[in-house]
């Protein structure tokens, strides 16, 4: 039996979060080498859309990066920890906490966003240079899942491997 016939030993998506982590690395890599050791490459997105946009609470940003709310807590809590953001002012609504960048973040805000270009830019770049681009291969696939969910494949599948089935 190949690994290709082991289902739990095989992944089709294995090589993929990989390449990917490789790519997180090379940005991470970029920013200690920009002297900002131990930045970590999801705080780009909320910080340059706090730069652009000010304070904003935890779901405004969640949204507008179109994650989770707990995700995006939890980013949150890094990057106040790492002293990139932290408490706005109260504003009309007390109740509401609002999270600003910080003199260190708005320092790097330039950097962020040539950043971000540069890799938006690569990643096109890369893009065009294969026979069947991923843009091409994740349209294919919501298309797929828009008319067959994921989750009912997944369910249906589940059935055929369960002991006694």
């Amino acid at each position: 039996m190949t690994d290709d016939d082991d289902l739990v030993a095989s992944s089709v998506i294995r090589p993929l979060l990989h390449l990917l982590d490789s790519f997180d690395r090379e940005i991470v890599a970029l920013y200690d080498g920009a002297g900002v050791p131990g930045f970590r490459s999801r705080f780009a997105g909320p910080l340059i859309q706090l730069g652009r946009l000010g304070p904003q609470t935890v779901r405004e940003l969640a949204d507008g990066r179109e994650v989770t709310h707990s995700a995006m807590s939890q980013t949150v809590s890094a990057m106040r920890r790492d002293g990139f953001v932290e408490d706005a002012p109260a504003g009309r609504d007390a109740r509401t906490r609002r999270v600003q960048a910080t003199a260190r973040a708005r320092d790097l805000l330039a950097f962020l966003e040539a950043e971000w270009r540069a890799t938006e830019t690569t990643m096109r770049q890369l893009d065009a240079e294969i026979p069947y681009p991923l843009t091409r291969v994740v349209a294919d696939l919501s298309e797929a899942v828009a008319r067959h969910p994921f989750g009912d494949r997944l369910r249906a599948n589940l059935e055929h491997f369960l002991p006694g089935a």
